[in-house]
């Protein structure tokens, strides 16, 4: 599959609202505690504030004029007294649409976004995984991650 990864752009916000809620299904069906199905992360007026953030790019992988996949990432300037300072790109969201899964569109993107963190003087890429989304965990250790740190709850 012939892929084109590129910066999102205003009209790429429909099909974007539509992959954010495959996303959102996946948690709602792991944790409906904590996500309500048939919502999304975003609304449409705060993805064109987004996509107009430089300190917050997306990027859209595109197969024959249609947005297949995303890369959410947020960069995150570290500056305590008791580290060095350093830059992380944070990946708040990827998602692949469901019928494109197995294509390698998931790894293109991250592969994609590992460039541009490491031109962008990043020190390290970083992301958060549900412990519900299985499949997910498995990609990014295929991906070459490791856990950095572990979230930990009690609901009460």
């Amino acid at each position: 599959m012939e892929l084109n990864i590129r910066k999102a752009e205003t009209r790429d916000i429909p099909r974007i609202s539509e992959l954010l809620s495959q996303v959102l299904e996946v948690h709602a069906a792991g944790r409906p505690d904590l996500f309500k199905s048939g919502t999304t992360k975003y609304d449409e007026t705060e993805l064109a504030e987004i996509i107009g953030n430089p300190d917050r790019p997306i990027f859209v992988a595109e197969h024959g004029g249609v947005v297949v996949g995303y890369a959410f990432c947020v960069f995150q300037r570290h500056d305590e007294r008791n580290s060095p300072c350093y830059t992380t790109l944070y990946i708040d969201d990827l998602c692949v649409d469901e019928k494109s899964r197995g294509l390698n569109v998931g790894r293109t993107l991250y592969e994609y976004v590992l460039k541009f963190a490491k031109d962008s003087g990043c020190y390290n890429v970083t992301l958060n995984v549900w412990a519900c989304n299985e499949s997910a965990m498995k990609f990014y250790e295929k991906c070459g991650l490791q856990v950095q740190k572990i979230g930990m709850e009690k609901i009460l």
